[in-house]
C-alpha cells in the first residue's frame, strides 16, 4: 500500500479532482483515497468524477447528503426541488445520456462513515457523547454542529478536544479558508469546491496539502449552486 489521501466535498468539479490527484502525484494502483463524500451537484461533471473516482483501485467513498439526493433520482426518479438548486440540475444534465448501472452500485455501495486506525472520517458529522452505533444517516450526512463548533474553536484559538479519535475528518461544512485546518482533534476538510472556493486534498500522514486552483476559474462563464447551503 501506498499513500493515504483524503479529499474534500467535489460537487462536480472534475478538472479541479484532476487537478488534486495530478499535483499529489497520486498512484491510482497503491495510493488510498478517501473521499469525504459530495462528488455531486453543483460545477457541470459529476458522471466524470465519479468515472473518475472508479479508476481508483483502493477508494474508500463516504455517502454525502448530494449523494443521498442523488441516488434517489438515479433509482425513483424522484426530483426534489430542493435538490435541484443546490446543484441537483448539474448532475441531471450530466447523465443526460444515461446513468450507468455502475454509477447507480458506487452510490448504494458508499460508506456512511470509515475508521482507519484510530482516525474517523464522515461526511458531515456526529455527536461525540453518544456511542457511533446509535447514531443515524440524518447525522453522519447532515449535522453541522461538530463542524461549526471545531471552527469557532479555531477562529478563537481555543485549545480543546471534541471526541476520543486520534483525528476527525470532516467534509460538508464549507470554511472561510482556501486550505484545510486543523482545530483541536478535528480536520475540517471542505474548502468551498461546490462555491467559490477550491478543491482540497491532504496526505493524512505527512499532511502535504494539494489544492485546485479556484473552481470559478476552472468553469468560466459557467453558474454554479445556489446560495442557499445544504
Amino acid at each position: 500500500m501506498g499513500r493515504t489521501f483524503v479529499i474534500g466535498d467535489i460537487h462536480g468539479g472534475y478538472r479541479a479532482l484532476r487537478q488534486c490527484l495530478d499535483r499529489a502525484a497520486f498512484n491510482y494502483q497503491s495510493d488510498h483515497l478517501i473521499s469525504l463524500g459530495d462528488v455531486c451537484d453543483g460545477w457541470p461533471e459529476t458522471k466524470a468524477c465519479v468515472d473518475e473516482l472508479l479508476t481508483v483501485r483502493n477508494l474508500t467513498y463516504l455517502m454525502g447528503n448530494h449523494d443521498l439526493w442523488t441516488l434517489e433520482w438515479m433509482t425513483t426518479g424522484v426530483r426534489e426541488t430542493l435538490w435541484g438548486v443546490q446543484g441537483g440540475d448539474a448532475t441531471i444534465l450530466s447523465y443526460r445520456d444515461g446513468v450507468p448501472a455502475q454509477h447507480i452500485n458506487f452510490f448504494r455501495e458508499s460508506l456512511l462513515y470509515y475508521k482507519l486506525e484510530n482516525k474517523f472520517f464522515v461526511h458531515a458529522g456526529f455527536d461525540p457523547s453518544i456511542d457511533i452505533s446509535l447514531q443515524g444517516m440524518d447525522v453522519f450526512l447532515w449535522d453541522r454542529q461538530l463542524a461549526r463548533t471545531a471552527l469557532d474553536f479555531y477562529l478563537k484559538n481555543t485549545p480543546g478536544r471534541f471526541t476520543n479519535f486520534d483525528e476527525v475528518y470532516l467534509g460538508h461544512t464549507p470554511i472561510p479558508f482556501l486550505h484545510p485546518i486543523k482545530a483541536c482533534d478535528i480536520w475540517l476538510m471542505d474548502t468551498g469546491a461546490g462555491w467559490s472556493g477550491v478543491l482540497s486534498m491532504m496526505d493524512i500522514e505527512s499532511k502535504e496539502i494539494f489544492i485546485s486552483d479556484p473552481l470559478p476559474q476552472l468553469y468560466p462563464g459557467v453558474k454554479g449552486r445556489s446560495k442557499n447551503k445544504s
